[in-house]
């Protein structure tokens, strides 16, 4: 590993950036809590609403337009953060989120599904300015706590998209005392939520002294593409593994996730139990977070990483041997199966919950790498470029899974997250050994 690579020496605000620097952490952390209200608030009526209005075969586009917006938004958002700072990329990203909210009630209220479609895509705007304020966090701390940090700003997440999903039944009570159908209601908090957390960033949240530095450096060696970004980083041991292993995590965690429940429902398993172990497995993808972040920064992230890809193959063995455990669940799909032995809802549960828990752990430890990157004009085209392979892998994970759940099972989905583990397993060894 060269020692351009990452940064030589941990490196921290000024004594005269020391305040605005913990003002930063406090806006961000706070800014992510809404967001993830927003985001959360809408997801749980995304679906039906697009149901009602374009029919079933719609209801799947809701979730796969706001992925494929938050891989789109990726670049541009780095790309403005490189040439003008966080507090615009960042601030910029909720505004659209805000603006694509209320198309979502706008379409709710005149029955228009064009609209909708619209107002979903900036409304996926969202997750990438979520996911981009954990770099915005590393900005604001020295290499030897970034990981943790950076964990805490996405910990922040976890109360967000734990309350959401409750505000559905009160946002439908809002909306109709304003006219608005009950599945459009909800947004109406996201409006709230959006608005808040772009006014709170462009208000409070202060780039530091040396992103002045880094726009200059920038513009002396020329803007870098999100293409020469992941050249450079192909070239690069530790840049590569973080690059790789934060797409196959995201993959891996998506393909089974979305399969889940359906096979749960296919096993006679309960719509009870099917949200119960949902919500476990959004637990496990950030409660633990801020821990990682402290192994992260106490052993380093080729170790964490490790341990994380360790978790989601425990998962998708565990999910294999659950599945294993039904193997008639396919041929019951809606026709009243059996209800499964105990071992296998709790297996089920076990798995989802690793599955979460392995998918922090790896993408705490790569976005720590990808913080640590020295080089001013690659370092945040290279963030934007791998949150952007983040979804764009996720997006392709979730439209493969229902064949092959069609094709082979469960099983078969377990048996696919497995292998897509093999690439980031390698590049891990490989950044071992360069090191």
């Amino acid at each position: 590993m060269s020692t351009a690579e990452t940064d030589p020496e941990p490196t921290g605000p000024t004594t005269e950036e020391a305040p605005h620097a913990r003002r930063n952490l406090v806006v961000l952390v706070f800014s992510n809590l809404l967001a993830g209200v927003g985001v959360a608030s809408g997801a749980a009526v995304g679906a039906l609403l697009a149901e009602s209005l374009g029919g079933t075969s719609m209801a799947g586009l809701a979730q796969a337009v706001g992925v494929l917006a938050a891989a789109v938004a990726s670049i541009p958002l780095a790309t403005l953060a490189q040439v003008r700072g966080r507090r615009w990329a960042l601030s910029l990203g909720y505004t659209l989120s805000t603006v694509g909210a209320l198309l979502i009630v706008t379409a709710a209220v005149l029955g228009q599904l064009v609209v909708l479609l619209v107002g979903l895509t900036l409304y996926g705007v969202a997750n990438a300015t979520n996911l981009q304020s954990r770099y915005a966090a590393a900005d604001n701390v020295g290499s030897g706590t970034r990981a943790r940090t950076m964990s805490i700003v996405l910990w922040s997440t976890t109360v967000g998209s734990v309350v959401g999903p409750n505000l559905a039944a009160p946002g439908a009570d809002v909306g109709g005392g304003l006219g608005v159908p009950a599945l459009g209601g909800p947004y109406l908090f996201s409006v709230v939520a959006y608005l808040l957390a772009g006014l709170l960033l462009a208000a409070l949240y202060r780039d530091r002294a040396g992103s002045a530095a880094v726009a200059s450096a920038t513009t002396a060696v020329g803007r870098t593409g999100a293409l020469t970004a992941l050249r450079w980083a192909w070239a690069h041991p530790r840049a590569r593994f973080a690059v790789v292993t934060t797409a196959v995590a995201h993959s891996v965690m998506i393909m089974v996730m979305v399969m889940t429940p359906v096979h749960m429902q296919h096993g006679g398993m309960s719509l009870q139990l099917v949200g119960i172990v949902i919500s476990l497995h959004v637990l496990g993808m950030f409660a633990l977070s801020p821990v990682f972040g402290w192994l992260a920064d106490r052993f380093g992230p080729l170790r964490v990483a490790g341990g994380g890809m360790a978790l989601q193959a425990a998962a998708v063995a565990l999910g294999f041997t659950a599945a294993a455990m039904v193997p008639d669940a396919g041929a019951h799909a809606g026709h009243g199966a059996a209800t499964p032995p105990l071992d296998t809802e709790v297996l089920t549960a076990v798995a989802l919950v690793l599955l979460g828990l392995g998918w922090s752990a790896c993408v705490i430890a790569s976005s720590a790498v990808l913080a640590s990157v020295a080089e001013p004009h690659v370092k945040l085209p290279l963030q934007g470029a791998t949150d952007a392979l983040m979804n764009y892998f996720g997006a392709g994970s979730a439209a493969l899974a229902g064949p092959l759940l069609a094709w082979g099972g469960f099983q078969a989905v377990n048996t696919a997250g497995a292998v897509l583990l093999l690439p980031a397993v390698l590049t891990m060894i490989l950044a071992a050994r360069a090191r």
